[in-house]
């Protein structure tokens, strides 16, 4: 369906916390300009940047960065980002001051945000996307998904990438028994395609995530990987000015790849080894790609899923520090994620709110 509209402005602005948050708006993005929509991107860090890589012809503008680390320790991952909280709290109020500016300055007709909690405005029709109706956080699990629905409340609609019925991936995460937001299941967020591709690669490393943690498991694989003998793609995650390759032995390292090679890098691929990221999840369920988890240490959402997946006998989880190469054999005894029947999105309708 083809929306009948002028040349409406809308942001587009994903979080900065790996990739995850940027990846699966590219096909919003995507749906935003097929239906006479103009995007303007917003971001931060690698997120920007790989925004303005993915679509050079579209205006990029940057927000405040949340100052997102992890420690180095997975049991610190909650104190580290309490610690951050004050930098992270200026940072949405100051978005918030921004993003009013900009609804004159860019003549905004919408905005649909990533988990950016400031990036939103009365003036305008405002969409917040999470798969996070609940923020896992240990005992404080409670009060930290009170929190976060009373900013997704502040919101026009939440849109949820997931199925509303079961079978679905987000589980307890995307699923309330009860609650008044106005929420939305979009259906299953990719931008890759299923392709059916001679097999290149037995073994695909997809790594992100902020550092330190990304930075520890790159040096972990690549010592466990050095007796692996068929060959590995290794893609790091890290997006720099310039696609940087080498190969060592029967490994073929990448900086990054955009979305053309990394669609066809998958589809090449016949297992993968990557991060329990939501998005990824996504991307892993669209490809019907067989697959080993490693979940950040500390990151509760990550290491719900993968214990989820691995609990339906659908997927095998490695924990970060015992990771061995013998880990990798458990894959082919999973037959994968499921299948969901969320192959077209509705854009028409989800675009009527502009």
């Amino acid at each position: 369906m083809t929306l009948n509209t002028s040349e409406k402005n809308i942001l587009v602005a994903p979080l900065n916390w790996g990739l995850g948050h940027t990846t699966r708006c590219i096909p919003i993005i995507k749906a935003l300009e097929e239906n006479g929509f103009t995007p303007i991107l917003a971001s931060d860090g690698s997120a920007l940047a790989l925004l303005k890589k993915e679509f050079p012809h579209l205006l990029a503008l940057e927000l405040p960065s949340y100052n997102i680390e992890y420690a180095k320790k997975g049991e610190n991952f909650k104190w580290k980002l309490l610690k951050n909280s004050p930098k992270t709290i200026n940072a949405i109020l100051t978005e918030k001051q921004v993003v009013k500016k900009w609804i004159k300055e860019y003549n905004l007709d919408g905005i649909i945000s990533d988990n950016r909690l400031g990036v939103h405005n009365k003036k305008v029709p405002s969409v917040f996307i999470t798969h996070q109706l609940t923020v896992l956080s240990g005992k404080t699990t409670w009060i930290s998904s009170k929190l976060h629905q009373l900013f997704i409340g502040k919101f026009d609609e939440c849109w949820v990438p997931d199925v509303k019925e079961s079978p679905n991936l987000s589980g307890k995460l995307g699923h309330l028994k009860d609650t008044n937001l106005n929420i939305k299941y979009i259906g299953v967020l990719s931008r890759l395609k299923k392709k059916e591709l001679p097999i290149k690669y037995q073994l695909m490393v997809l790594l992100s995530g902020p550092e330190p943690q990304r930075t520890i498991l790159e040096k972990r694989l690549i010592i466990e990987l050095q007796d692996f003998k068929e060959s590995v793609v290794f893609i790091k995650g890290k997006v720099e000015s310039e696609q940087k390759s080498e190969q060592i032995g029967a490994i073929t390292f990448y900086n990054y790849m955009q979305t053309k090679q990394l669609e066809q890098t998958f589809n090449e691929s016949e297992m993968v080894l990557c991060r329990s990221g939501y998005t990824t999840v996504m991307d892993l369920a669209k490809l019907e790609k067989k697959a080993l988890f490693i979940p950040t240490p500390g990151q509760f959402e990550q290491e719900y899923l993968a214990k989820k997946y691995k609990k339906e006998g659908l997927l095998p989880t490695s924990k970060q520090d015992k990771f061995k190469l013998d880990d990798l054999l458990a894959v082919q005894l999973y037959p994968g994620l499921p299948k969901l029947n969320s192959d077209t999105v509705n854009w028409g309708e989800l675009f009527q709110l502009f």
